[in-house]
Protein backbone atom coordinates (compact mmCIF):
# COMPACT_ATOMS: atom_id res chain seq x y z
CA UNK A 1 0.00 0.00 0.00
CA UNK A 2 1.36 3.53 -0.76
CA UNK A 3 1.59 5.99 2.34
CA UNK A 4 -1.53 8.08 0.63
CA UNK A 5 -3.55 4.75 1.52
CA UNK A 6 -2.57 4.30 4.97
CA UNK A 7 -2.74 8.23 5.53
CA UNK A 8 -6.73 7.66 4.60
CA UNK A 9 -6.87 4.26 6.68
CA UNK A 10 -5.68 6.12 9.68
CA UNK A 11 -7.79 9.57 9.53
CA UNK A 12 -10.90 6.97 9.02
CA UNK A 13 -10.15 5.13 12.47
CA UNK A 14 -9.76 8.27 14.41
CA UNK A 15 -12.84 9.90 12.81
CA UNK A 16 -14.90 6.58 14.18
CA UNK A 17 -13.27 6.57 17.47
CA UNK A 18 -13.96 10.57 17.77
CA UNK A 19 -17.56 9.95 16.56
CA UNK A 20 -18.15 6.88 19.51
CA UNK A 21 -16.94 8.57 22.33
CA UNK A 22 -19.02 11.82 21.67
CA UNK A 23 -22.59 10.10 20.86
CA UNK A 24 -21.77 6.76 23.02
CA UNK A 25 -22.68 3.59 23.24
CA UNK A 26 -25.96 1.74 22.62
CA UNK A 27 -26.61 -0.15 26.24
CA UNK A 28 -29.71 -1.88 25.81
CA UNK A 29 -31.08 0.73 28.06
CA UNK A 30 -31.96 3.81 25.78
CA UNK A 31 -35.40 5.34 25.73
CA UNK A 32 -37.27 4.75 22.66
CA UNK A 33 -37.64 7.48 19.80
CA UNK A 34 -40.65 10.09 20.88
CA UNK A 35 -43.66 8.68 18.80
CA UNK A 36 -46.93 11.60 19.11
CA UNK A 37 -49.47 9.19 18.25
CA UNK A 38 -48.53 6.64 20.88
CA UNK A 39 -50.61 6.77 24.08
CA UNK A 40 -47.32 6.10 26.06
CA UNK A 41 -45.41 9.05 25.95
CA UNK A 42 -46.86 10.46 29.15
CA UNK A 43 -43.65 12.67 30.14
CA UNK A 44 -43.29 13.93 26.65
CA UNK A 45 -42.10 17.92 26.90
CA UNK A 46 -45.08 20.22 28.05
CA UNK A 47 -47.18 17.53 29.19
CA UNK A 48 -47.73 16.86 33.07
CA UNK A 49 -46.59 13.69 33.79
CA UNK A 50 -49.16 11.41 34.76
CA UNK A 51 -51.67 12.97 32.79
CA UNK A 52 -53.42 11.72 29.50
CA UNK A 53 -55.01 14.68 26.98
CA UNK A 54 -57.59 13.60 24.53
CA UNK A 55 -59.57 15.36 22.31
CA UNK A 56 -63.25 14.42 22.11
CA UNK A 57 -64.26 12.65 19.11
CA UNK A 58 -67.76 14.37 18.92
CA UNK A 59 -69.54 17.83 19.86
CA UNK A 60 -71.59 16.76 22.93
CA UNK A 61 -75.35 18.89 22.59
CA UNK A 62 -76.17 21.17 25.49
CA UNK A 63 -78.68 19.98 27.75
CA UNK A 64 -81.56 21.09 27.25
CA UNK A 65 -82.90 23.17 30.48
CA UNK A 66 -85.30 21.55 32.99
CA UNK A 67 -88.14 23.95 32.61
CA UNK A 68 -87.95 25.57 28.69
CA UNK A 69 -90.64 27.98 29.76
CA UNK A 70 -88.72 29.50 32.75
CA UNK A 71 -88.45 33.15 31.33
CA UNK A 72 -91.74 33.17 30.39
CA UNK A 73 -93.10 31.93 34.23
CA UNK A 74 -90.39 35.31 35.10
CA UNK A 75 -92.26 37.64 33.00
CA UNK A 76 -95.88 36.59 33.74
CA UNK A 77 -97.17 34.60 36.74
CA UNK A 78 -98.01 30.65 36.18
CA UNK A 79 -101.49 29.71 35.84
CA UNK A 80 -102.75 33.47 34.17
CA UNK A 81 -103.97 33.59 30.39
CA UNK A 82 -100.92 35.80 29.81
CA UNK A 83 -98.37 33.24 30.69
CA UNK A 84 -100.20 30.26 28.73
CA UNK A 85 -100.44 32.83 25.65
CA UNK A 86 -96.72 33.42 26.00
CA UNK A 87 -96.40 29.54 26.30
CA UNK A 88 -98.50 29.36 23.29
CA UNK A 89 -96.65 31.68 21.30
CA UNK A 90 -92.89 29.84 22.12
CA UNK A 91 -94.42 26.75 20.91
CA UNK A 92 -95.65 27.92 17.64
CA UNK A 93 -92.50 29.97 17.16
CA UNK A 94 -89.39 28.57 18.80
CA UNK A 95 -87.05 31.83 18.23
CA UNK A 96 -89.63 33.45 20.36
CA UNK A 97 -87.55 34.70 23.47
CA UNK A 98 -89.49 37.03 25.84
CA UNK A 99 -86.65 38.81 27.41
CA UNK A 100 -85.38 39.49 23.92
CA UNK A 101 -88.82 40.68 23.01
CA UNK A 102 -89.29 42.79 26.09
CA UNK A 103 -85.90 44.56 25.08
CA UNK A 104 -86.93 45.13 21.66
CA UNK A 105 -90.86 46.52 22.71
CA UNK A 106 -89.20 49.35 24.70
CA UNK A 107 -86.43 49.92 22.17
CA UNK A 108 -89.71 50.05 19.85
CA UNK A 109 -91.10 52.36 22.29
CA UNK A 110 -88.97 55.13 23.11
CA UNK A 111 -88.67 55.11 19.34
CA UNK A 112 -91.93 55.57 18.34
CA UNK A 113 -92.53 58.17 20.96
CA UNK A 114 -89.56 60.13 19.54
CA UNK A 115 -90.42 59.86 15.86
CA UNK A 116 -93.88 61.08 16.58
CA UNK A 117 -92.52 63.88 18.31
CA UNK A 118 -90.29 64.61 15.37
CA UNK A 119 -92.79 63.82 12.91
CA UNK A 120 -90.71 61.10 11.22
CA UNK A 121 -93.41 59.44 9.46
CA UNK A 122 -90.54 56.97 7.71
CA UNK A 123 -89.62 55.60 10.95
CA UNK A 124 -92.90 54.90 12.28
CA UNK A 125 -94.16 53.50 9.14
CA UNK A 126 -91.16 50.64 9.48
CA UNK A 127 -92.86 50.26 13.36
CA UNK A 128 -96.19 50.73 13.12
CA UNK A 129 -99.38 48.34 11.30
CA UNK A 130 -101.03 50.64 8.36
CA UNK A 131 -103.94 50.87 10.83
CA UNK A 132 -101.86 52.58 13.48
CA UNK A 133 -100.05 54.43 11.34
CA UNK A 134 -102.68 55.90 9.75
CA UNK A 135 -103.94 57.18 12.90
CA UNK A 136 -100.20 58.76 14.03
CA UNK A 137 -100.19 60.48 10.40
CA UNK A 138 -103.84 62.42 10.72
CA UNK A 139 -102.64 63.70 13.84
CA UNK A 140 -98.72 64.73 12.75
CA UNK A 141 -100.64 66.26 9.73
CA UNK A 142 -103.10 68.17 12.00
CA UNK A 143 -100.38 69.44 13.94
CA UNK A 144 -98.63 70.66 11.02
CA UNK A 145 -101.44 72.42 9.71
CA UNK A 146 -102.05 74.24 12.59
CA UNK A 147 -98.13 75.46 12.94
CA UNK A 148 -97.20 73.84 15.59
CA UNK A 149 -94.73 71.38 16.73
CA UNK A 150 -94.14 68.87 19.98
CA UNK A 151 -90.99 69.55 22.26
CA UNK A 152 -89.64 66.00 23.58
CA UNK A 153 -87.00 65.24 25.48
CA UNK A 154 -87.60 60.69 26.67
CA UNK A 155 -86.51 60.14 30.08
CA UNK A 156 -86.35 56.37 29.89
CA UNK A 157 -88.65 53.68 31.26
CA UNK A 158 -89.51 52.69 34.50
CA UNK A 159 -91.16 49.32 33.89
CA UNK A 160 -92.38 47.27 30.94
CA UNK A 161 -95.11 44.38 31.94
CA UNK A 162 -96.81 42.04 30.34
CA UNK A 163 -100.54 42.24 31.06
CA UNK A 164 -102.05 39.92 27.44
CA UNK A 165 -100.78 37.19 25.21
CA UNK A 166 -102.16 35.19 22.52
CA UNK A 167 -102.13 33.38 19.81
CA UNK A 168 -104.63 33.57 17.17
CA UNK A 169 -104.01 31.37 14.57
CA UNK A 170 -100.55 32.19 13.32
CA UNK A 171 -100.76 35.40 13.92
CA UNK A 172 -98.88 36.14 17.83
CA UNK A 173 -100.17 39.29 20.12
CA UNK A 174 -98.26 40.63 23.15
CA UNK A 175 -99.52 43.25 25.05
CA UNK A 176 -97.82 45.38 27.92
CA UNK A 177 -97.91 48.03 29.95
CA UNK A 178 -95.44 50.83 29.72
CA UNK A 179 -94.79 53.16 32.34
CA UNK A 180 -92.25 55.91 31.19
CA UNK A 181 -91.25 59.27 32.00
CA UNK A 182 -91.24 62.43 29.28
CA UNK A 183 -91.08 65.36 28.90
CA UNK A 184 -92.91 66.70 26.40
CA UNK A 185 -94.91 70.05 25.26
CA UNK A 186 -96.62 71.16 21.84
CA UNK A 187 -95.29 74.43 21.10
CA UNK A 188 -97.56 76.56 18.58
CA UNK A 189 -96.82 79.03 15.73
CA UNK A 190 -95.15 81.55 17.92
CA UNK A 191 -93.07 79.20 20.60
CA UNK A 192 -96.43 79.64 23.13
CA UNK A 193 -96.83 76.39 24.79
CA UNK A 194 -100.48 74.84 23.83
CA UNK A 195 -100.11 71.92 25.47
CA UNK A 196 -98.11 69.85 28.11
CA UNK A 197 -94.90 71.44 29.93
CA UNK A 198 -91.59 71.92 28.30
CA UNK A 199 -89.68 71.68 32.03
CA UNK A 200 -91.68 68.69 34.02
CA UNK A 201 -90.76 64.87 33.76
CA UNK A 202 -94.68 63.37 33.43
CA UNK A 203 -94.99 59.93 34.00
CA UNK A 204 -96.94 58.19 30.91
CA UNK A 205 -99.03 54.90 31.10
CA UNK A 206 -99.20 53.32 27.98
CA UNK A 207 -101.01 49.76 26.43
CA UNK A 208 -99.29 48.88 23.71
CA UNK A 209 -100.52 45.85 21.41
CA UNK A 210 -97.46 44.17 19.56
CA UNK A 211 -98.13 41.23 16.41
CA UNK A 212 -95.82 38.94 14.67
CA UNK A 213 -96.89 36.25 12.21
CA UNK A 214 -95.49 33.36 13.96
CA UNK A 215 -94.56 31.52 10.23
CA UNK A 216 -92.98 34.87 8.50
CA UNK A 217 -89.42 34.80 8.14
CA UNK A 218 -89.71 38.88 8.92
CA UNK A 219 -88.61 38.35 13.04
CA UNK A 220 -90.10 42.17 12.89
CA UNK A 221 -92.84 42.72 15.37
CA UNK A 222 -95.14 46.01 14.68
CA UNK A 223 -97.04 48.06 17.06
CA UNK A 224 -101.17 47.54 16.28
CA UNK A 225 -102.94 49.11 18.69
CA UNK A 226 -102.11 51.56 21.23
CA UNK A 227 -103.99 53.03 24.50
CA UNK A 228 -103.40 55.96 27.12
CA UNK A 229 -104.21 54.30 30.60
CA UNK A 230 -105.00 57.32 33.24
Amino acid sequence: MGFGTIFFIVVAAVVLYQLRSVLGRRTGHERPPYDPYSRTNDNAVGRPEGNVVTLPSRRVPAEEPANRYEAIDKAAPIGTPANEGLRRIQDADSTFDIEQFLNGARTAYEMVVTGFADGDRKLLKNLLSPEVYQGFETSINEREAKGERVQSSFVGIDNASVVAAELKGREAFVTLRIVSQLISATLGPKGEVVDGDPETVAEVRDVWTFARDTRSRDPNWKLVETESEE
